[in-house]
């Protein structure tokens, strides 16, 4: 059977948006050390391996704004398409004080078969979607409640955006009148790092765009995902108006 790297669903739809999951699975191909990175099972459905119930509300919100949906067919673990080609945490061989033993001798040789098999197509869909005109671009993320040895994240959503984009501000200022919720503003990352999938599809090409990150534990079965892909499908259209984008 074919290895295929990436999921598009309503590659037709006509909105303007389109809706990206760069950590969609947990699946490992089984060109990479036999389709097994040597982690255990309980790894392998944490965080570390892939973005909790993101898939899920993104695939609700294509539905639901009629918008198409690309998501990636590999695990972050196996090389990360949310880092550009030449950032060390690439191909990651400890992560969350986890070792990575499929990782760990991994050559350039290596990164480069996962970069043309996995990376790189993805990439590619991405870009071929993201030409349409007007396209406002929607990168989809869940972050884990704690971090081992760390406290507890306080914030329910995240938005992040590089400095001087229109739109996140205007998606901001709506979630926050909402009233019952703790907004992250580039938390808990910062929006902006060179080379990475919002950076290479969205800001280089002066695109709108934004990078939700929702606490997995919100969105971690089925209810949670269709409960926030209706809220977020509900205001995103709002920012857009707000920004006059």
């Amino acid at each position: 059977m074919t290895y295929v790297p990436y999921y598009v669903h309503g590659a037709d739809r006509p909105a303007r948006w389109l809706i990206t999951c760069d950590h969609a699975s947990n699946h490992v191909p089984p060109f990479v050390n036999g389709g097994d990175l040597g982690l255990p099972h309980e790894d392998m459905e944490r965080h570390i391996a892939y973005d909790i119930g993101a898939y899920a509300v993104a695939r609700h919100l294509g539905e639901m704004l009629d918008a198409p949906v690309v998501a990636s067919n590999f695990s972050r673990l196996v090389i990360d398409p949310n880092r550009g080609e030449d950032d060390p945490t690439l191909l990651m061989k400890l992560y969350d004080g986890t070792i990575i033993p499929a990782n760990r001798h991994a050559d350039e040789a290596e990164r480069d078969a996962r970069l043309n098999a996995c990376y790189r197509p993805y990439h590619a869909e991405v870009a071929r979607l993201a030409a349409r005109p007007g396209t406002v671009i929607l990168s989809m993320h869940s972050f884990t409640r704690q971090l081992r040895g760390r406290p507890p994240r306080p914030w329910e959503i995240g938005i992040l955006y590089p400095e001087g984009e229109r739109f996140s501000p205007a998606l901001i200022d709506l979630l926050k009148a909402e009233g019952d919720l703790c907004v992250g503003i580039n938390q808990p990352y910062t929006g902006y790092l060179p080379g990475d999938a919002i950076d290479t599809h969205g800001t280089a090409h002066g695109r709108p765009n934004t990078l939700i990150e929702l606490r997995s534990d919100l969105i971690a079965d089925a209810a949670g995902q269709r409960r926030w892909a209706k809220r977020l499908a509900k205001v995103l259209p709002q920012a857009l108006v707000a920004a006059q984008i």
